[in-house]
């Protein structure tokens, strides 16, 4: 391929499907739970919502018996990183400890997402609930903080399968299209969750090492190259995470400073209530884009993680901007060397 083709590959915008559809099921996910927070009083315990309704993003295109399976083995994956998470918060556990556990969970969820086939493709989004459920100061017992992202999944699995009721189709024995690994597919497999931990250590690392306050954000950026299908697709990836984040953080300056135009100076002590909104406004955004390119959908991501992050724990917005961008940058970077120098074996699947 040229380096033309490889240029226009990036900003390549894949054909629409249904992706509205998908979008709306995902904003009603994170808006419905999150609303009830807010009208709580506890708008601080969004983002175990927002990480429980993730969920509604898997098995966007299969039929609603398929999906069913599909987001409930995706729970699994997103309900382990938000309790790992939330137990490291919970007793304060924080710098090395977090990589190593967080490394070590990388390799484990990538053995489970290969397995099961998840879509999206590998373990990013539990090893981002770890990473940002760990890095805030827990509010609550840890149980309450995995049953706010428990209730929050099983209510997107119900939007998710809510369609079944239109044509009560339903066929006994019928699986997901999963292959079961043997031989040169069980062995790449396990390469793929060795490239995992060294990805997510090594940037861990440089993070823990730069003196940065958030190294679990190196360590999911450095976890996006991996999920792709061959190099090119994985260094796409790593471009669009770069360069999607750092379009993203010019939405959350917007947001976050104060000037004329900042929504927040709008709606004066309705800070949190409006930060909830754009939350929901701007997931609905990032499904909408998920498949067709990730770097836009990057641009609305952005903005989700480090709102409920300032609803959890309010930190200086220029900080916090920086230190994403680096830490993206530095993540993103280690997560492209680990997939050149370790290259990913033929996995026997689909």
């Amino acid at each position: 391929m040229t380096l033309l083709h490889h240029i226009r590959s990036l900003h390549s915008l894949a054909p629409a499907n249904k992706d509205h559809v998908s979008a709306w099921r995902v904003a009603i996910s994170v808006a419905v739970p999150s609303l009830v927070l807010l009208a709580a009083g506890r708008p601080e315990l969004t983002g175990y919502a927002v990480f429980g309704a993730l969920t509604g993003m898997y098995g966007r295109t299969e039929p609603h018996q398929l999906r069913l399976r599909h987001q409930g083995q995706a729970a699994v994956l997103l309900l382990s990183g938000v309790g790992v998470g939330v137990f490291l918060s919970v007793h304060h556990i924080h710098s090395w400890a977090l990589v190593i556990a967080e490394a070590a969970f990388a390799g484990v969820a990538s053995l489970f997402t290969d397995r099961t086939a998840l879509k999206p493709a590998g373990p990013f989004f539990g090893i981002l609930a770890l990473g940002a459920c760990a890095s805030v100061p827990a509010a609550v017992p840890w149980q309450t903080a995995v049953l706010i992202a428990a209730g929050s999944a099983a209510f997107s699995i119900v939007i998710g399968f809510g369609g079944w009721f239109r044509g009560r189709t339903w066929q006994r024995g019928w699986r997901r299209d999963v292959t079961v690994l043997s031989g040169a597919g069980r062995r790449a497999v396990w390469l793929h969750a060795a490239r995992y931990v060294s990805a997510v250590a090594a940037a861990g690392t440089l993070g823990v090492l730069s003196g940065s306050g958030h190294p679990h954000w190196a360590m999911a950026a450095a976890a996006v190259p991996l999920s792709g299908a061959d190099l090119p697709s994985s260094v796409y990836r790593g471009v669009h995470r770069i360069v999607g984040t750092l379009v993203g953080l010019v939405v959350v300056a917007a947001i976050l400073f104060p000037w004329p135009g900042s929504p927040l100076l709008a709606f004066p002590g309705q800070e949190a209530a409006v930060l909830v909104c754009l939350v929901i406004v701007l997931q609905f955004s990032t499904e909408l884009f998920m498949t067709r390119h990730y770097g836009l959908a990057m641009v609305s991501f952005t903005p989700v993680i480090l709102l409920v992050g300032q609803l959890a724990a309010p930190t200086d917005p220029g900080v916090l901007i920086a230190e994403r961008a680096v830490e993206t940058g530095v993540g993103a970077a280690v997560g492209i060397l680990v997939v050149v120098l370790i290259r990913r074996g033929r996995l026997a699947m689909p």
